[in-house]
């Protein structure tokens, strides 16, 4: 990437945040983006607190280094456990003029916003549960809301590997979904706090009742960034807008390339590159 490129920098442990980026991309087309996925140390969601922080400080210094002056962190296992120290701590003191998003806060603020939202299960990795980033951020943006966390630490697992549909997938949602209700049986909503589960949504919808709303962050988070960029106008103004796509993976492979072509729609050919940490 050229110096004088500003793209928005998007970051994932995997390929999971296509989802957000394939709705980020058709809502503000005209940028350019680089999308990161660290698919040499994916999944993130068993790491230590400190793995993740380090993995998550070594992808935002790559992407800043490459231009972006603004990076989503499209990982809730990553917003949970590395955003807050990386925005107060990394960046006023070493790069005050770069800006660093998660997706859990847009997220709440979306369930907060909905009044039939009252009592919500929460599918995420054991890493996003563990840290009640959702539960703490609930009690301040919405705390008549009523939430029942549920790890699901072999969904990521079986979508990074492509298991997208068929028998095996169906037994550990159902098996999820039972233990869920085990401990509330009155769910109306269901989220999805991890954005890989957006490409199984049809296979959760045949487990989950009709009566169950099912709330996906790629649909949440780019309206979010568009609100944000509105009012933010002095980061708007710094971002490149040539309509460019750059997809970067730690561990370069076809398996990444074509689950990236298929669930985007157009050819995808990443590029390796190698993160200090």
């Amino acid at each position: 990437m050229s110096g004088r490129g500003a793209p928005i920098g998007v970051f994932d442990s995997g390929f999971g945040g296509l989802t957000v980026f394939r709705r980020i991309v058709e809502r503000l087309p005209a940028y350019d983006y680089l999308y990161l996925g660290d698919t040499a140390r994916t999944p993130y969601g068993n790491r230590s607190f400190e793995a993740v922080l380090r993995f998550t400080r070594a992808s935002v210094e790559f992407l800043f280094s490459q231009g972006c002056p603004l990076v989503i962190i499209a990982c809730n296992t990553a917003s949970a456990k590395a955003l807050r120290t990386i925005q107060q701590r990394d960046l006023p003191a070493r790069c005050p003029d770069r800006r660093v998003l998660g997706v859990i806060r847009p997220t709440v603020e979306a369930i907060a916003a909905r009044p039939q939202c009252r009592s919500v299960a929460l599918w995420g990795t054991q890493g996003t549960v563990r840290s009640e980033s959702f539960r703490l951020e609930l009690e301040r943006f919405a705390p008549g809301v009523r939430l029942t966390q549920q790890a699901c630490p072999l969904l990521v697992p079986l979508i990074e590997a492509g298991e997208l549909d068929g028998a095996g997938l169906l037994f550990f949602l159902e098996k999820y979904w039972r233990l869920t209700l085990a401990q509330d049986e009155s769910i109306d909503t269901l989220l999805l706090a991890c954005t890989h589960y957006p490409l199984i949504v049809d296979r959760i919808r045949e487990v989950v009742p009709e009566r169950v709303r099912i709330v996906s962050q790629d649909e949440l988070i780019a309206p979010s960034l568009e609100d944000y960029l509105r009012r933010h106008f002095e980061m708007e103004a710094r971002l490149s807008r040539g309509g460019t796509r750059r997809y970067c993976t730690t561990d370069l492979s076809e398996h990444f390339d074509e689950l990236a072509r298929a669930f985007l729609g157009a050819p995808v050919q990443s590029e390796k590159v190698d993160l200090r940490c």
